[in-house]
């Protein structure tokens, strides 16, 4: 079975990332995790892709004299490696025009809320000051606009009343892990359905 060649953009612990490429050892899943790409040289995702088998490799954003020059480099090594879709998980760059219009519906983001609530940081935190009932997380492709681009699915979770910053995202993190699962599951599928189709 043909699987869309996928790579993940990290900048830490790649526990997002991890989710993917195992979910993507199933036969039957539709994404192959070809390629783990990080932006900081000790990352520790870059150790988890390696124990589970994916490509991974730096390129350093601090290297390179401006965005532009960084981000020809990355779509240069996404091209290299014959990719097909773009999973940004955790990856703490905000890509230019330049490069989210090159992969253009082809690239994925996972953010911690209920877009078009609390685009950018700090969601847990505001969404418990703002006395919100429920918070939760997005997968969406990526745009020109910060968060702002299509949602592909949404999972809420209520807040407690204990709740800190730190406890919703722990508790929030394993659903980041099967969201993100899902829908590049969903979208993989639909790049299928359509090179098929194409045929």
């Amino acid at each position: 079975m043909r699987k869309i060649r996928t790579a993940v953009l990290i900048s830490g612990r790649g526990s997002n990332m991890a989710a993917l490429a195992q979910a993507a050892k199933s036969d039957s899943y539709p994404a192959d995790i070809a390629l783990v790409i990080s932006n900081i040289p000790d990352a520790l995702g870059l150790d988890k892709a390696k124990e589970l088998g994916v490509p991974a490799k730096t390129i350093d954003h601090k290297q390179f004299s401006d965005r532009r020059a960084f981000e020809t480099a990355l779509d240069a090594a996404l091209t290299e490696s014959d990719i097909e879709l773009v999973c940004c998980a955790g990856f703490m760059r905000i890509l230019t025009p330049w490069f989210v219009n090159r992969w253009k519906n082809r690239l994925l983001n996972i953010h911690p809320s209920l877009l078009p609530k609390y685009k950018g940081l700090n969601t847990h935190q505001r969404a418990i000051d703002a006395g919100d009932k429920e918070h939760g997380c997005t997968v969406h492709y990526v745009t020109a606009e910060l968060d702002g681009g299509a949602t592909i699915l949404q999972h809420a979770l209520d807040i407690e009343g204990t709740d800190t910053a730190d406890s919703l995202a722990q508790r929030l993190l394993p659903h980041e892990q099967d969201l993100y699962v899902e829908a590049l599951k969903k979208v993989a599928s639909e790049m299928l359905s359509v090179s098929r189709c194409g045929k």
